[in-house]
């Protein structure tokens, strides 16, 4: 009985991952611009690979396999956020035009492609120092 309820967990998991991959597939080539792309890449392709990854583990009859599926994994969930992020910055940097119907660049003005740093909105007007505001130090509010 176990071994069936293992075998339809998998089963399910393995449609669910597959689906998932291939929507990542259709993304990638539907997606106008390369910040759309990216954003299908890493979700759906991550969390269709994660599932197919999980499928293994919960197939897997041997501890030693599934420690290492759970691996892959957790290193797929870490790296891919990471890796999208970079090529999102490294395609900003470089003046990849957005999609014609992109509405807002929250970026726009404030990102130095020479320097490449990131100024904020409240760059322009000095920052006041702690203690100075209308209601005194934040810290001695309690006092």
């Amino acid at each position: 009985m176990i071994g069936l309820i293992q075998e339809i967990v998998s089963a399910v998991l393995l449609v669910i991952g597959t689906l998932l991959l291939l929507l990542a597939g259709i993304g990638i080539v539907r997606m106008p611009d390369i910040f759309l792309r990216m954003s299908a890449a890493s979700k759906a392709s991550s969390l269709g690979a994660g599932c197919v990854l999980l499928a293994v583990a919960v197939s897997a009859a041997d501890i030693a396999i599934t420690v290492r599926a759970v691996a892959g994994v957790l290193f797929l969930f870490l790296t891919a956020p990471v890796a999208s992020h970079m090529i999102g910055r490294a395609a900003y940097m470089i003046g990849v035009p957005l999609w014609k119907g992109t509405l807002v660049d929250e970026l726009k003005g404030h990102y130095d492609t020479r320097r490449h740093t990131l100024r904020g909105v409240d760059d322009a007007s000095p920052r006041p120092q702690r203690g100075t505001g209308p209601l005194g130090d934040v810290r001695d509010a309690g006092r």
